[in-house]
């Protein structure tokens, strides 16, 4: 199984701290925020990666990670995003790294305390489709929110004005081959970019997708309140600092 990090946008919910560069490069307490997805995967065993980014910070990647090495990696692939074209947009590029293997997508602004080896474990198990892992959240309508019938999701709405369920659905996703089929498929939304939201609909209604619950906190740092909330997480995981 394959990694893959999307770490392009341009981080326009951050200015001016994302001004003169990247968001993912921005730091969360002790570690610039792009390490933290990248020690999840390693985390699960998933040391073949490739980093999406774009933007005029794409070159400070290469520069802060080089080929991986500081995360015990043989390397680390890198492809660029041009524009703004939403998740997906970016998804698709990863076709040929992918090479018909199952993949774990993770955002790189999401920051978690879960190892998330268990939920990988039990994807490996699943015959086909896609597994995704929910959060129950005080502001789903922020994120991908699912209508649940049991333990079943029915539908995920993206950023909805009136939230289905608790639920957000966090920027980690497993798909398999078939994911490249429905990018191909998908048209922009409303907000011009091709939505990951529609990407898990599509398996949705193939019968195919399954989620698991987050047990541990978990948070994307894409905006100024989540960012700042990223960094207490990460600061009290870590107990108290000696002075």
């Amino acid at each position: 199984m394959k990694g893959i990090i999307l770490a392009g946008g341009l981080g326009s919910r951050l200015r001016p701290l994302t001004k003169v560069t990247n968001k993912h490069l921005l730091p969360i307490y002790d570690k610039p925020m792009i390490y933290y997805p990248i020690e999840t995967l390693c985390k699960a065993g998933i040391t073949d990666i490739m980093l999406v980014t774009g933007g005029s910070s794409a070159g400070d990647f290469l520069r802060l990670l080089g080929n991986g090495r500081a995360f015990g990696l043989k390397d680390i692939s890198y492809t660029y995003q041009e524009g703004e074209g939403g998740i997906a947009d970016a998804l698709r590029l990863c076709e040929n790294f992918a090479d018909g293997e199952r993949i774990v997508v993770i955002l790189g602004d999401n920051i978690l305390e879960d190892d998330i080896t268990p939920y990988v474990r039990e994807y490996e198990r699943q015959a086909s489709g896609a597994r995704i892992l929910l959060k129950e959240v005080d502001d789903p309508e922020r994120f991908g929110c699912p209508q649940l019938d049991g333990d079943r999701i029915v539908r995920i709405e993206e950023k909805p004005l009136v939230p289905q369920s608790r639920y957000a659905v966090t920027g980690i996703y497993m798909y398999d081959l078939r994911v490249f089929d429905f990018c191909r498929a998908l048209k922009p939304s409303a907000r011009g970019e091709l939505e990951i939201t529609d990407i898990n609909n599509a398996y949705i209604r193939e019968g195919d997708l399954y989620y698991d619950i987050l047990e541990g906190w978990w948070t994307d740092a894409g905006q100024f309140e989540s960012l700042f909330r990223a960094n207490q997480l990460v600061a009290a995981s870590r107990g108290p600092v000696n002075v």
